[in-house]
């Protein structure tokens, strides 16, 4: 059975995450362990509050130079939300910049719109060579909860990433993959049938 770590590092909706991709019927284990999160078919990596506080506990945990040999080892990690963030080169929150995981490159900055925080369902553009978008229609929602996100779009294509977009009043990245690495800023264990389509193509890829 394809086997999946859920990363704990004190920060994500682990029972939620858990579940969803339990739901595709891959074989899940939320935990610490390094050693598991290196040897598992796949990685997930939750993440909601602060950039700042999500980087605090990958670096008290110690996972950054494991999460950086998987992916360069070709072996699939995916991250959610705040989890998808810390990817970046680094985030700015309040005036202040916090290096991440540096594995996307730009910065995950505030949204430029009317109304934040970003919340609510919402559709997305998805590129006709994106794999864990296969078979979903065009008009597929998501649902998102966040106030920061990726918009260095151009940055992100220029490094042959395949970048999914949506918008609140200007567009960032819903989604990005690049080799190993899938990242999405909506919540697929909040998405219903769209984010269990999303997680059941990235476990049937594993």
């Amino acid at each position: 059975m394809t086997s999946v770590v859920v990363l704990d590092y004190g920060s994500g909706n682990l029972r939620s995450a858990e579940r969803a991709v339990a739901r595709t019927g891959a074989d899940v284990t939320v935990t610490s362990d390094l050693d598991a999160a290196a040897a598992a078919d796949g990685l997930f990596v939750p993440g909601v509050g602060a950039y700042a506080a999500c980087m605090a506990g990958i670096e008290q945990l110690g996972a950054g130079p494991v999460i950086a040999e998987r992916v360069a080892a070709g072996k699939p990690v995916i991250g959610v939300c705040v989890g998808m963030q810390i990817f970046f080169d680094s985030g700015v929150e309040h005036g202040v910049e916090t290096k991440g995981l540096g594995l996307l490159p730009g910065v995950v900055s505030k949204l430029d719109a009317a109304r934040i925080p970003h919340m609510g369902w919402n559709t997305v553009e998805i590129p006709d060579n994106s794999e864990v978008f296969q078979g979903l229609p065009a008009d597929v929602r998501f649902y998102f909860v966040h106030s920061y996100a990726a918009r260095d779009l151009d940055l992100l294509k220029s490094a042959g990433a395949t970048v999914t977009t949506a918008s609140h009043d200007r567009p960032f990245a819903a989604a990005v993959e690049l080799g190993s690495l899938t990242v999405a800023q909506f919540h697929p264990e909040k998405s219903a049938d769209a984010g269990y389509a999303v997680l059941r193509n990235w476990v049937a890829g594993l």
